[in-house]
């Protein structure tokens, strides 16, 4: 869609009160288009106040709604967790899954107050465009979408912040561009991803990032501080023995595991529309919980199920990132994800230092598959050492058989 096919829409549009949302708004505003302003509280750590976005807005001519998440998008990092759905580089999926809760929230907001369209103002180069767009069709097929910085009239007005500061400025709109910029941020409960400016270049470090969840390694406390994870079905429940719903969980986990260096990760990313994308990501609250449950998933899964859950971790992961949340295949991931989780029920301790978590204990592994006696290298009255006498006698039958059919090329790392 481009501006001129606007006209009789009721535009809801997604807000965050920079530079680029006052601009898009007050531009539609001027169009005469009806606009309604809708931002979700995600418990951005960068937003002091969420009511904050309303007032910034205010002056671009429409009002603007903020519509409570925060639970959902707890919810929802939870299961990020219980999948450990990583991305390129090993980070968490915090921008994608917050993603879904956003578009999911918004447009439920958007259709009570009779919105036809939905506008954003992520870029035509990145992987927001397409999720936004993606989650309005699968949820509200009968929604169209607008995308600003798609639409080459706006481009042509808008080809950076300064022209944007100008338009504003002379609407009598507080308009003020800063300092020069180093990156751009975005924020929820589940973390935070910096990119762009500077960061594109990969000649410059990651710890040009000023860390808004916590510190780096080398300015965390030079002493070890003890954690202790309680898990059931895959899902923390006690942080050092206090019960916490998952709201609450997450934002104790950011505080110990940020005041520790935990969680700050660079990534040089694929993504959706083909090209790389480097970021520098803040998730320690995830890193701390998700490393805790990895450590209960090793003990209660067997080599299969563990071939298995990484295989349908991959898939949920994907998904999430892709804007694809809820299609049929990461539900049935998900669903298989469930049944392992399910054995998932235990205590880790954790040692917190300087930027690393290190195995303590783990404790109350009612399903747990370690036989200590079965793996030791002492007399035990595990496994009985002879009885795999049979078992490797089976395994050279099919060993001598490929050898005999000249199957075997060794050695692997010569050409």
């Amino acid at each position: 869609m481009r501006i001129g096919d606007l006209e009789g829409e009721k535009i809801g549009i997604c807000v965050s009160g920079g530079l680029d949302s006052k601009s898009v708004t007050a531009r539609l505003i001027e169009a005469g288009l009806d606009v309604v302003g809708f931002t979700a509280d995600l418990a951005q750590p960068d937003e002091n106040d969420i009511e904050d976005v309303a007032r910034r807005m205010a002056p671009a001519g429409a009002a603007t709604r903020i519509v409570d998440l925060k639970g959902a998008m707890a919810k929802a990092s939870m299961l990020v967790i219980k999948a450990q759905a990583r991305y390129d580089g090993g980070y968490w999926n915090t921008t994608g899954i917050a993603r879904a809760v956003t578009v999911h929230g918004l447009l439920g907001a958007m259709q009570a107050e009779n919105c036809t369209v939905l506008a954003h103002g992520a870029t035509g180069r990145g992987n927001d465009q397409l999720r936004f767009e993606r989650y309005t069709n699968v949820l509200a097929p009968e929604m169209k979408v607008y995308a600003a910085w798609r639409d080459p009239k706006l481009l042509e007005q808008f080809p950076g912040r300064k022209e944007m500061a100008n338009y504003l400025q002379n609407k009598g709109i507080e308009a003020s561009t800063g300092p020069a910029k180093r990156y751009s941020t975005d924020a929820n409960l589940a973390g935070l991803s910096h990119e762009a400016e500077d960061l594109e270049s990969l000649e410059t470090p990651a710890t040009i990032v000023d860390p808004t969840m916590g510190v780096w390694p080398q300015d965390a406390p030079d002493k070890v501080e003890t954690v202790k994870l309680r898990f059931e079905k895959g899902v923390c429940v006690e942080l050092n023995g206090k019960a916490l719903g998952a709201f609450d969980m997450l934002v104790e986990a950011n505080e110990v595991a940020g005041r520790n260096g935990i969680g700050i990760s660079n990534a040089l990313e694929n993504r959706i529309i083909g090209t790389k994308s480097r970021g520098v990501y803040e998730s320690p609250g995830m890193e701390l919980l998700g490393r805790g449950l990895e450590a209960v998933y090793q003990a209660v899964l067997d080599r299969r199920a563990t071939s298995l859950f990484r295989q349908m971790s991959t898939l949920v992961s994907d998904h999430i990132y892709d804007g694809r949340l809820f299609d049929p295949a990461p539900r049935a991931a998900i669903a298989a994800i469930n049944v392992m989780a399910a054995y998932a029920n235990g205590t880790i301790e954790f040692g917190l230092y300087k930027g690393s978590l290190f195995f303590q204990q783990l404790t109350d592994i009612s399903a747990s598959l370690y036989n200590p006696a079965d793996a030791s290298m002492e007399a035990s009255d595990g496994l009985n050492p002879t009885s795999s006498q049979g078992f490797v006698e089976v395994q050279s039958a099919e060993a001598i058989a490929m050898a005999n059919a000249g199957q075997i090329v060794a050695p692997a790392w010569e050409d």
